[in-house]
């Protein structure tokens, strides 16, 4: 096991979590943030007084209010959110150098060279969670361990408001326990699939062995033999920038032609909207594509230089995806190619 401390943050309900601590009045209602039920919006996030009724993330804001009748919306605020976060930010790089940013809310630091407390990793992240508390009154989770694939396992252990540490000697003993749909990279589709196989557990992914899984899953299946135990190489990653943004929504039921198609395109430019307002000045928005993955698993990805960035624009993109397939379709995704204006420099705010 490598000698590594990785430490994964993530603030609790973010969004939710700011707009509670700037109106107190909101702090024991159910909440959520996103667009409005009557133009299709989605929730970006919600505090746990509306999880509690089932609320969730990406829910479609209609839902969210038949789940839970009381629930407030309110609209995304994402200056405030970016003023929290350049603060976060802040915070993190008096420990180390070594930050890689996932979201507005969300980081992974190496502090394995890190000189404060003695090299404590622990310490370090309860100091960094006490300084977030007290400076901007927002909550932090957080989850230490050898590599990244565990430390955000770690660092949702105990949310909200939580800290967990996975030490190398017990990692061996943690990573059997946990469901396969855990796994960095398994998605639905390919859980379901472990399913099948009778594979629900790392435990159960061990007895498989990398061969009969490369055969299995192909190049994947290595990477599955890895994780099942517990190893994970991948390096805080400093200077990475984005090349592209993009949502996309796997639908429980296929949608039968392109009518139905369209019909879903709104509320997923409004949630791609929504993380393109998260993106600091360094970047900018170039051409938008489409991605259509018909009912057989066959998909196709279209983009075009100079087309717009409006429903109209992405309406003619995803009916020309479409037709290169004509048939049901059980996910369809939106996303625009980005353009950087700063090369190689760091990053001024965390990105999505």
């Amino acid at each position: 096991m490598s000698g590594r401390k990785i430490i994964h943050v993530d603030c609790d309900c973010f969004y939710a979590a700011i707009e509670m601590r700037d109106d107190p009045r909101l702090a024991t209602r159910p909440l959520a943030v996103g667009g409005a039920p009557e133009q299709r919006g989605v929730v970006a996030t919600c505090n746990y007084e509306a999880r509690a009724h089932g609320v969730r993330s990406a829910m479609p804001a209609r839902q969210a209010l038949k789940l839970c009748p009381e629930l407030l919306i309110v609209r995304p605020r994402f200056e405030a959110y970016k003023a929290a976060s350049r603060e976060i930010q802040r915070i993190l790089r008096d420990y180390t150098e070594f930050v890689e940013p996932l979201s507005l809310d969300e980081a992974y630091l190496d502090v394995s060279a890190s000189p404060h407390f003695s090299g404590s990793a622990t310490r370090i992240a309860q100091d960094i969670r006490r300084r977030v508390w007290q400076e901007l009154r927002i909550t932090v989770s957080a989850g230490i361990a050898p590599n990244k694939f565990l430390a955000k396992i770690a660092s949702d252990w105990r949310k909200p408001d939580g800290l967990f540490v996975i030490p190398p000697a017990e990692v061996e003993a943690f990573v059997a326990g946990l469901p396969v749909n855990r796994l960095h990279g398994v998605g639905k589709v390919t859980a379901e699939r472990l399913e099948r196989l009778g594979i629900r557990t790392c435990a159960e992914l061990r007895e498989w062995g990398r061969l009969a899984l490369v055969r299995e899953f192909g190049s994947f299946g290595e990477r599955l033999e890895q994780l099942a135990w517990g190893i994970d190489e991948r390096p805080v990653e400093v200077d990475s920038r984005r090349q592209s943004l993009s949502v996309e929504h796997t639908y429980a039921r296929d949608l039968p032609d392109l009518a139905a198609c369209l019909e879903r395109l709104p509320p997923l430019l409004e949630e791609l909207d929504g993380r393109l307002a998260r993106l600091d000045d360094s970047y900018r928005p170039d051409k938008p594509f489409v991605k259509v993955k018909f009912h057989d698993f066959t998909q196709t990805t279209l983009e075009q230089a100079g087309a717009g960035r409006d429903l109209d624009g992405y309406r003619r993109l995803l009916g020309a995806a479409f037709a290169r397939g004509a048939r049901p379709v059980r996910l369809l995704g939106v996303g625009v190619r980005l353009l950087d204006r700063r090369g190689g420099e760091q990053l001024e705010l965390f990105t999505p």
